[in-house]
């Protein structure tokens, strides 16, 4: 796993900077490592928008098609399938293609800023994007039973839950049980150079990661054959862009 995670985030990196100037691509209903036969009166993808060999993985095909997902969204070309016609193919079963854990903000809705539709990712949202046993049981259903090989530990900019925990002070009712697991990432945020609340979210992401990676039996057999892969990231608030932070 220590290995399969940098290889795919570079892969796919270094394919979105070889598309960059393509953000308006439809994204087909399943994630393909080849891409699909243009449509009639349309020219063919040329050879630099086809998927590099080292992202022909399904997580790699997925972590992809998220991440142009991303940048039509913040580019102002998104594509949501949300209508009748993709309500009714999701009906009766689900297939998607990554799971996310993110914060429960409602600026960071992951559908959206994705640009993903109805089906296409398992959510799961909790304020902090903490680690606990309901969310780690809802992330081995949706890797052990619907077959998700990719997730994604989104943290977000000016998260409240962090600023709130670095603050420090008396939590009222249940909200010492959001603070006190993110005091681990405020803890190592101290004496960096810069933000500490923006530093402790990108630290915090990926604590929640490794625990997930690490997270025995489940999620961690799957990562060690290699059919999962867990990555932490980062939603910058003001310009709708998510950055991949390992």
């Amino acid at each position: 796993m220590r290995n399969l995670v940098p290889t795919l985030i570079l892969s796919v990196s270094c394919m979105l900077a070889g598309t960059a100037a393509d953000h308006g691509d439809a994204h087909a209903s399943e994630p393909k490592a080849k891409p699909a036969s243009a449509p009639a009166g349309e020219a063919p993808a040329s050879s630099e928008h086809a998927v590099p060999a080292k992202a022909e993985t399904s997580n790699g095909v997925a972590l992809q098609r998220l991440m142009e997902g991303n940048k039509r969204y913040a580019t102002g070309k998104a594509e949501p399938r949300r209508d009748a016609v993709r309500r009714a193919q999701t009906a009766t079963s689900q297939k998607p293609i990554a799971a996310i854990l993110c914060c429960a903000d409602s600026r960071v809705p992951p559908e959206i800023l994705f640009d993903q539709g109805v089906g296409d990712l398992f959510v799961v949202r909790v304020a902090g994007n903490l680690v606990d046993d309901a969310v780690l049981g809802s992330l081995e259903y949706a890797v052990d039973h619907l077959g998700v090989d990719l997730i994604i530990v989104l943290g977000h900019e000016r998260c409240g839950a962090i600023k709130a925990a670095s603050a420090g002070g008396e939590a009222h009712g249940h909200l010492g049980a959001v603070l006190t697991p993110l005091k681990p990432a405020i803890e190592q945020s101290r004496g960096q150079p810069g933000d500490q609340v923006e530093n402790a979210v990108k630290i915090n992401a990926r604590l929640m990661a490794k625990q997930l990676r690490e997270s025995r039996p489940s999620l961690k057999a799957a990562g060690d054959r290699g059919a999962l892969a867990v990555v932490s990231a980062r939603y910058d608030l003001d310009d709708g862009n998510v950055e991949i932070l390992w």
